[in-house]
């Protein structure tokens, strides 16, 4: 149930962050004084007291680098050089892999051409979009001109390949991928739940509180006040006058009920809030030191600027406009976008419907402002969604089209890993629970799980306990452990269901061991995405509510609506997923609205974060782990040198078990004064007008207040219209599957094929060799935008704040 109070503001919020939510579970207690937020830790460099001149053998610092195609090698006096790798699969952290070489003797001012085959083991670092090959094994060798020479080269290569370096970037391997034989095989689309959350639509400035379940209260000792515990907002009952206080900003919005409000500004307070409020005000100034003046309700009130308020105690999504509903056109489409919002909504014109895309999932209705919704299915969305142009301020939802490149590219992106190599020696795990362990069954399983801890706790037998923190599973006798991190998860554990809370695990795997280490990864799964049976697209959230554990403490599951959860792609950087925003209670802290970090201290929400190139699912959760991933890892993000594990853009989470904090994630760069926002590789927008976070697509930059701005595409890697792309010219062979190999002209467009009789030109290359080279131009460019917006982030070092 939803209702609603109007008073006007420019600035919206979601809903006021309030205690420790970890692994997609809140945590809540008694309020205590605000404390002041940890600080980002020291670079592993500093920590550890290393210098670049102590550098452990076989360690890379910050010359983990793409280096330009062709890489080449001497043998003799010929010359080898491999050209960029064509991807047959990608499963798990292992790469099939073959590549064009070339061999030019000096002697000889001959050159023969020829495919090598090899298999690699991946290590991903999504923070610095980078891929790390190792243990290479050559599988074959073909030289259609000197097949008796092969045996040598093969010998050679084995030998010589893994000493070369092995990096190459994400973007290129993600592109290649896509235009694979393999490049969709093995992703497994799930029954989710589409029920149409209930949806608000409003043209003024809104704040929407969620309430997880019933409303649940917990005294708060020597006063008349109890704390609301299954919210996120920080939400306060007087039981002596019945009245309620919603915190915003630095003060404080009262009503006579919960749900119906009216909800108003109240200057003066009970005594018994006084030291709260003290504690808020301190800590939003000691926070916003230097940053500019921290946002006032007071002055909110003055200015006429106090929002709406809606409480849900469900599923809900609100929809805000600034003003009645603007359109524009989109070219071509008969179809028209709300302009004047940051959600997507778009009319069709054919049939006077609307559409609107909420968690990756279309929902239909013939009234805007009274609905009601209903899902749409991926056989029922109009065609002329999928015609809707890359350069459109709306082409963020074509990743939500399904058959789209952009919706492939996302299913693609959505099943590549991040990876990491765990100390068991280093690697610990405490759980907590509140009072005694219980359990409780996994439908349609033989598991149990407990549901009083912040930590998935499953039980697989009486003497069998699986856990799982930060993406690295444990393994115990009991519920209270000794935990030990785990060689091995059963497969009992991989049947999980979406209509379980627990399914987001399921997407962590071990993929092999040795008595000291663990390699492992998830995939964007772990952070709430999942791929739809209905649509065969990616969306976020299983649609499921999953009811909370409310004890001492409140430990939520995932939500799937009122996060402002959002699937984009850019032509620039591909795809994202962008996480709700709103404002802080102290200094607006920009934090992530959602994920298996939690948040962050007794006080933090914040504005969408997953801007380009991965967005909320490019972070790193295993930074989280310090030294006992950093110094087995060798993929750039844990590099203790050039103190990668963070980034340029990143956002702090907290370890509520253990206090520590980790760096993750990139975000835009956002004035939530003025509503300019910057994201030049960028598809999530905030506007603090309307609290709503939805992706635009196609870098599209502007003033969110008035909806003005301009498409920037960056580069000519890739015409859309023609279909062709612009490879770097030197790296422009590539490998057929028969062993010849082929060489594109960019200037011309020609094609011309080497069997081992000499170049010949040729009319019709080998089946997708076009598909090839296109992956291969929008890979490069790709890699190009990321490494120019942030490339400078990615080479600092020392102590990062």
């Amino acid at each position: 149930m939803c209702n609603r109070t109007s008073v006007g503001m420019r600035f919206a919020v979601l809903v006021s962050f309030v205690f420790l939510f970890l692994f997609c579970r809140a945590q809540t207690s008694l309020p205590v004084h605000p404390q002041p937020q940890p600080s980002l830790p020291d670079a592993p460099s500093a920590v550890l007291g290393l210098s670049q001149h102590s550098k452990p053998h076989g360690l890379v610092g910050t010359e983990r680098v793409d280096e330009p195609w062709p890489r080449k090698v001497t043998h003799g006096d010929e010359t080898i050089s491999m050209y960029q790798p064509q991807v047959e699969a990608w499963e798990g952290d292992e790469v099939r892999a073959y590549a064009a070489i070339a061999v030019v003797s000096k002697t000889h001012k001959a050159s023969n051409y020829g495919v090598v085959w090899f298999t690699a083991q991946t290590e991903v670092d999504k923070v610095n979009r980078q891929v790390t090959l190792d243990q290479f094994q050559i599988i074959k060798v073909k030289f259609p001109a000197i097949p008796a020479k092969e045996p040598e080269y093969q010998a050679f290569l084995q030998a010589k390949l893994p000493g070369k370096s092995k990096v190459i970037a994400l973007d290129r391997m993600e592109a290649a991928l896509e235009v694979s034989d393999s490049g969709q095989a093995g992703v497994e689309a799930l029954d989710v739940n589409n029920d149409p959350p209930n949806v608000i639509f409003t043209t003024k400035p809104s704040l929407l509180v969620l309430i997880d379940g019933p409303p649940q209260y917990r005294d708060v000792g020597g006063t008349n006040l109890q704390l609301m515990l299954n919210t996120r907002a920080t939400i306060l009952l007087d039981t002596k006058t019945r009245e309620y206080y919603l915190n915003v900003m630095d003060g404080w919005l009262q009503a006579p009920d919960l749900v119906a409000g009216p909800w108003s500004y109240v200057a003066k307070i009970p005594v018994d809030m006084e030291e709260i409020t003290k504690g808020i005000q301190e800590r939003q100034q000691a926070q916003a030191a230097g940053k500019g003046t921290p946002p006032s309700l007071k002055h909110a009130e003055r200015d006429g600027k106090v929002p709406a308020i809606y409480v849900s105690v469900g599923p809900c999504e609100l929809l805000v406009t600034e003003g009645p509903a603007q359109f524009d056109m989109i070219p071509g489409t008969e179809l028209e976008y709300v302009k004047n919002t940051t959600a997507n909504i778009f009319r069709d014109l054919g049939k006077l419907d609307y559409y609107t895309l909420l968690a990756g999932r279309w929902f239909r209705s013939q009234s805007l402002e009274h609905g009601p919704w209903r899902f749409v299915d991926g056989k029922s969305l109009p065609e002329k969604f999928a015609s809707i142009p890359e350069n459109s301020p709306k082409a963020g939802a074509l990743v939500s089209v399904p058959g789209t490149g952009p919706a492939k590219e996302a299913l693609i992106a959505n099943s590549i890993p991040q990876t990491a190599t765990i100390s068991r020696r280093e690697a610990q795990l405490d759980v907590k629970y509140d009072g005694d362990p219980l359990f409780k069954t996994i439908e349609g399983t033989n598991l149990q799980y407990a549901p009083n801890t912040s930590t998935p706790v499953i039980k697989v037998d009486d003497k069998t306990y699986y856990a799982i923190e930060n993406a690295v599973w444990f393994v115990g006798a009991s519920p209270a452990g000794p935990w030990a991190v785990a060689s091995s998860v059963p497969a009992a554990i991989y049947s999980i269901p979406p209509s379980s809370s627990l399914h987001y695990v399921t997407y962590v795997k071990v993929y092999r061991s040795t008595p000291e280490l663990v390699h492992l990864g998830y995939t964007p799964g772990y952070y709430g995405t999942v791929v739809s049976s209905s649509t065969s697209t990616v969306v976020y959230g299983t649609g499921w509510y999953y009811p909370p554990y409310v004890g001492s403490y409140w430990y939520g599951a995932p939500y799937t609506y009122g996060v402002g959860a959002a699937s984009t792609w850019s032509s620039e950087s591909g795809w994202s997923i962008t996480i709700g925003v709103g404002y802080t209670n102290y200094y607006p802290y920009y934090y992530p609205w959602w994920g298996p970090w939690g948040y962050y201290g007794p006080c933090c929400w914040g504005p969408a974060w997953g801007v380009g190139y991965g967005g909320y699912v490019g972070a790193n959760v295993y930074g989280r782990w310090g030294n006992a991933a950093y110094a087995t890892t060798r993929a750039a993000w844990a590099s203790p040198y050039s103190g990668n594990y963070g980034a340029a853009n990143r956002t702090t989470f907290q370890n509520a078990q253990r206090g520590t904090i980790g760096v993750a994630g990139r975000g835009a760069n956002f004035n939530a004064y003025t509503g300019n926002t910057v994201a030049a590789r960028g598809a999530a927008w905030y506007d603090p007008k309307t609290g709503v976070t939805k992706g635009v697509g196609a870098g599209y930059a502007g003033d969110t207040y008035t909806g003005q701005g301009a498409v920037r595409r960056g580069g000519v890697a890739y015409n859309t219209t023609t279909g062709t792309g612009i490879a770097a010219s030197s790296n422009n062979l590539y490998a057929g599957k028969n062993g010849d190999v082929y060489r594109y002209n960019a200037q011309t467009g020609n094609w011309s094929q080497n069997s081992g009789d000499g170049w010949k030109a040729t009319s019709k290359s080998q089946a997708n060799m076009q598909q090839q080279q296109q992956a291969r131009a929008v890979g490069q460019q790709r890699m190009q935008n990321f490494s120019g917006s942030m490339g400078a982030g990615m080479r600092m070092s020392g102590r990062r704040r």
